[in-house]
Formats: C-alpha cells, sequence, structure tokens
C-alpha cells in the first residue's frame, strides 16, 4: 500500500471520467495522446495541480498566476487566457458531474514535433492542453500515522539551471530523490539545496517548529508552494512567529514539530526523518493548529 502525501481513497466512479485533450473529452481508457508530444519526448511541459471543494476551484488565482509564470518562463505560448482556462475547467468538471472533492491535473505541453528533438523549432502544432479531473480525497490514515522522512543525495536545483519555482514536465530528479526514500524505508524524500541546506520534499514543502516558532527554508532554492503561502499568511495572521530562514538537518532533526505541506494533503505531520524521531515536544501543537486555521481558510474561499 503507498504511504504519503499523496495516498488516496480509492474511488470506483475515477474508472469513467471523461478526460479533456484539445477540445474534446475521452473515456479515461481511450485518452491518449501523440508518442510525438513535447512533454513526453523531453519532459517539455508545465502543470498546475488544482482542488474543487463546494463546487469552487480553491485558490485559483494563484494556481493560474503560477501557470502563466511557468509559460513565460519556458516561453510556452499559451492559446487561451486565464478565463478561458477557467471556463474550459468548469465545462470538464460539469461533463463528469463533479460538484466536491475532486483534484484537477491541468497539463500544457509546447506541443507535436516533427521529430524527436529537443529543438522548439521542430514543434509543428500549438500546445496541447489536458486536464484530468478525479474524484481523489487524501487518506487520514496517513496523516494519522504521520510520514517518514529521508535525506536524498540529490540536491534541489540552482535556479540558473532548473529553477524550483517551474512546475514543469522534468520531475526525474525528484523522482530519483523518492526512490531513494523509499529504499531506505522512508515515504517521501527531504531534499537540501546546493549549500547543503534543508530545501523542501520531492513533492512537498518542509517545515519544522523550533521553541514556539514555525520555520521554512527561504525561496532561493525551493517550490513557491502556494499551501506553503498560505501557512505563512495563517501564521502572520494569527501572531504565530514565523520564519524563512536557512537551516541544516543538525537543527531539523531536534526540531519541536515537522510537517509538510500540499495543494492535495494540506498540512501532513512528519514522525521521522533519517531514522531519528521527531519528539514532538509540543505534541503537535502548532501544526494541528494551523491545520484547522488553513481548512478554515479553504471554508471561508468556498463561501465567498
Amino acid at each position: 500500500m503507498v504511504h504519503g502525501t499523496h495516498n488516496a481513497i480509492h474511488d470506483e466512479r475515477n474508472e469513467s471520467i471523461f478526460i479533456y485533450i484539445n477540445g474534446s473529452f475521452h473515456v479515461r481508457n481511450e485518452a491518449k495522446i501523440s508518442v510525438f508530444d513535447s512533454g513526453y519526448l523531453v519532459g517539455d511541459g508545465i502543470w498546475e495541480g488544482i482542488r474543487l471543494t463546494g463546487g469552487k476551484l480553491v485558490f485559483i488565482e494563484e494556481h493560474l498566476n503560477r501557470l502563466w509564470q511557468a509559460a513565460k518562463a519556458t516561453h510556452i505560448n499559451m492559446a487561451y487566457s486565464k478565463d478561458e482556462l477557467i471556463e474550459v475547467i468548469y465545462k470538464t468538471l460539469e461533463k463528469n458531474n463533479m460538484t466536491d472533492g475532486v483534484h484537477i491535473r491541468v497539463m500544457i505541453t509546447r506541443g507535436i514535433k516533427k521529430t524527436p528533438s529537443q529543438d522548439p523549432r521542430l514543434t509543428i502544432t500549438g500546445p496541447n492542453l489536458v486536464i484530468i479531473p478525479e474524484y481523489k480525497m487524501a487518506d487520514e490514515s496517513s496523516k494519522k500515522s504521520g510520514l517518514k522522512l529521508f535525506t536524498s543525495t540529490i540536491r534541489r536545483g540552482s535556479p540558473d539551471y532548473l529553477d524550483p519555482k517551474l512546475n514543469c514536465h522534468s520531475k526525474l530528479h525528484e523522482v530519483q530523490a523518492l526512490v531513494q526514500a523509499i529504499e531506505a524505508g522512508a515515504d517521501e524524500a527531504l531534499m537540501l539545496d546546493i549549500n547543503g541546506f534543508v530545501s523542501t520534499c520531492n513533492s512537498t514543502n518542509f517545515f519544522m517548529v523550533k521553541d514556539g516558532m514555525v520555520i521554512t527554508s527561504t525561496d532561493q532554492y525551493c517550490m513557491n508552494g502556494i499551501t506553503r503561502q498560505k501557512i505563512i499568511d495563517l501564521c502572520i495572521e494569527n501572531n504565530i512567529p514565523v520564519d524563512e530562514r536557512n537551516f541544516s538537518l543538525y537543527d531539523v532533526y531536534d526540531a519541536d514539530e515537522c510537517f509538510v505541506t500540499g495543494t492535495f494533503a494540506g498540512i501532513s505531520p512528519v514522525i521521522s526523518i533519517d531514522g531519528r524521531s521527531i519528539e514532538n515536544k509540543s505534541n503537535n501543537e502548532i501544526s494541528a493548529s494551523l491545520s484547522i486555521l488553513y481548512k478554515k481558510l479553504i471554508s471561508d474561499y468556498v463561501r465567498k
């Protein structure tokens, strides 16, 4: 059984979902794209993961801002406006009669290539847009039991060669990091930056709590997680001390609490890192409070 931040409750409805591909809908087992697609050939694409709660796309403004910034960074020409993409997402949800408890993957690649190559000039179509909506709720058993992390030898990229802020299809280094963690008996990989400081996990952002202070890495080498920023904002709004700073494994091993954040599972507690138990000296008091505040933030957003 998969145990980790993306452990979802099985839902049979996902077997018959319709997937959107470039203007048309396809049943899941018939959804296909060319082997000459840029994303398949060289990982040349960008993506976003978005949640549907109570009929609303949660924090859609932030997700689309990040997607458009990624498009600019990769020089992928978007063939639609943000409003048009939102309309297509809602059409996809309507096609599937979905209103709640859904996770949506929006993927945009540069397009179809004339021949296998990195060269973007050999792209012969416009961007390919794929939207995969799934009934997907986090399995609370993973949160209750907590996560085990293992520090990978694979580092987070530097902004000058693969900026961690970029949500791109080129995820091989993160997959390699996770493979190391799994082989070590852990659930997710903790990744250091190029200077040896703690950066993020392979798919989530990392936080620790020490003496009442919530601490996360600077944004130099970490993913610009939307949930990460929401947690920082909640700390500020609720007078919970918070700091973005460089810190090492030496600091982490003696943390009072540790947790990770992400769009899918929200806040997930960490119980051990590299075989060292996190003693939870504050009995998860701060992370539990932040989890309640984060759920309320989403509820308030949906009710707006």
